[in-house]
């Protein structure tokens, strides 16, 4: 299991967060997400043979949420 901090740059709603969950939720690969309401960050929780940091923040960003990675454990 390999964890990523993503960093998304703009304020985050409810409706948004519901939105991140719902489609980080439902990519294979992807176990837990956890959002800091606070500072913006997600931390996911996922299989790196399945899926890549990239590909959640592209998935983000089809949804109009702008993302940066900001860490890899």
């Amino acid at each position: 299991m390999s964890i990523a901090i993503i960093q998304v740059k703009e304020p985050l709603t409810e409706e948004k967060i519901n939105m991140i969950e719902s489609r980080l939720s439902q990519t294979n690969g992807i176990e837990r997400a956890l959002i800091d309401v606070k500072t913006g960050s997600i931390r996911v929780e996922y299989d790196g043979l399945k899926i890549v940091p990239e590909l959640m923040m592209e998935a983000l960003s089809k949804h109009g949420l702008e993302s940066e990675e900001l860490q890899n454990v």
